[in-house]
């Protein structure tokens, strides 16, 4: 999952110190009630240390069942190289994760999961990962054996693909 809109207001920031803006806040509660609807809830949640990744799952929360979350420096602006070696990290034991990072290494991480393919999903994918979007996949084997092409994408999901969180009753 790409973190969700985040606010450009205070130029005396670090990219690292950014927060969500309040669009972002609204999809990423967008993103939380499909999660919820569909039953994906990870295991554990590798995240990058940012502000607008971290708030991006606050707002996620809470979970039926509370992940495992490991902040993580190197998922900062990380290219997929490091993002497959956090990957190759995971227990064995650890059935789902849900990697919350940045573009562009979070889409090129995704294109590669999912090697070529057809299909509107896949195709929709090849376009771009907006900002709060999740791509789900099913993996084959293990994770420490995970390389490119080892996924099947099943789910691609932007907040624009929702309806507005104030329509969650």
């Amino acid at each position: 999952m790409r973190h969700a809109k985040s606010s450009w207001d205070d130029p005396t920031l670090s990219d690292h110190a950014r927060p969500l803006n309040p669009r972002g806040r609204a999809a990423a509660t967008a993103m939380r009630r499909m999660m919820h609807d569909v039953g994906l809830a990870p295991d554990l949640v590798l995240v990058s240390s940012s502000r607008r990744t971290l708030q991006t799952l606050e707002a996620l929360e809470p979970w039926d069942d509370t992940p495992l979350v490991e902040p993580m420096d190197t998922l900062y602006l990380a290219p997929p190289e490091l993002l497959f070696q956090a990957l190759h990290g995971v227990a064995e034991t650890v059935r789902s994760v849900l990697l919350l990072g940045h573009n562009p290494g979070l889409h090129d991480l995704a294109l590669q999961l999912a090697g070529p393919g057809e299909g509107l999903m896949r195709h929709r994918l090849g376009e771009g990962f907006p900002s709060g979007a999740l791509a789900e996949f099913n993996i084959a084997g293990t994770w420490a054996g995970l390389a490119a092409g080892g996924g099947r994408l099943t789910r691609f999901v932007g907040p624009r693909d929702l309806p507005p969180a104030d329509d969650a009753n």
